[in-house]
């Protein structure tokens, strides 16, 4: 197996036979660091990585993150399609914006407490035990309520999504071929989800429910994208209109009862 170390950078930098100080001053400088599909399984000291912003490290045999002490600059990593069991020795990372994970052996969404600029969140395709389902932790849920805009958590037997209502500035959810399948639970999320703009659940017993689309279409009048597909402006428009039109009748209606009643007591 091979490890992540200084002198791998070296090898595929193709700074091999060069001096030590000008590999230095190159790793110094280095913003983006692709390993991916090396065979790595751990790793080892980067710590003259000072500057590095994005380490594309998917496609290896890593079991655990750890070593990012030295990479509180970084703001993409990818993890995707490793053998990481927990999500751990993150909070050095202050400035991580978009964190891949998926493909990976990981059943509890935890150790993301200290991770608090996190945008982007891809945690799809977890390979787990029989029966069970990825779980979330509600510190790191908590702590990610007011940063998260995209989460997907696509293929991994979720039954219910009511626990992910913190997430209040969820604009793109994405939950393919899950579990999912109580349309009131449904409902009752997004009725707090009031960022939300994209939202993909093919694949999931509820889109077999009877008037599924309607029903999400009128109250998620504001989407862009429903099940991966766009939905055209004048239609997001009409929407927009045929509920404001709504709520004006009920105003209008409810105005002419009180003048009624109004008329019956004088």
């Amino acid at each position: 197996m091979v490890r992540l170390t200084m002198d791998l950078i070296a090898k595929n930098a193709g700074h091999k036979n060069r001096s030590e100080e000008d590999f230095g001053q190159y790793v110094q400088k280095l913003t983006h660091l692709n390993l991916s599909d090396k065979n790595i399984d751990s790793i080892g000291d980067l710590s003259f990585c000072k500057n590095l912003r994005v380490l594309y490290l998917y496609d290896n045999q890593i079991n655990q993150i750890q070593n990012l002490d030295f990479a509180s600059n970084i703001t993409h990593l990818y993890l995707q399609n490793n053998r990481i069991s927990s999500i751990e020795n993150l909070s050095p990372l202050k400035k991580l914006e978009k964190l891949y994970l998926g493909g990976n052996y990981i059943t509890v969404v935890e150790g993301l407490d200290k991770v608090g600029e996190l945008r982007e969140l891809h945690i799809e395709s977890q390979h787990l035990p029989p029966g069970e389902k990825l779980l979330f932790d509600p510190v790191s849920l908590n702590s990610l309520a007011k940063s998260l805009s995209v989460l997907n958590i696509s293929n991994n037997n979720i039954d219910e999504l009511e626990e992910l209502a913190v997430l209040e500035n969820l604009s793109y959810l994405k939950a393919v071929d899950n579990r999912l399948k109580h349309m009131k639970d449904l409902e009752g999320v997004l009725k707090k989800w009031t960022k939300l703009r994209r939202i993909d659940l093919t694949g999931n017993p509820i889109c077999q429910k009877p008037k599924y689309k309607d029903r999400i279409i009128k109250m998620f009048y504001f989407a862009e994208s429903l099940d991966g597909k766009e939905k055209k402006k004048m239609e997001r428009l009409f929407l927009m209109n045929w509920k404001a039109s709504r709520a004006a009748r009920k105003k209008s209606n409810e105005r002419m009862t009180d003048e009624q009643a109004a008329n019956v007591e004088f």
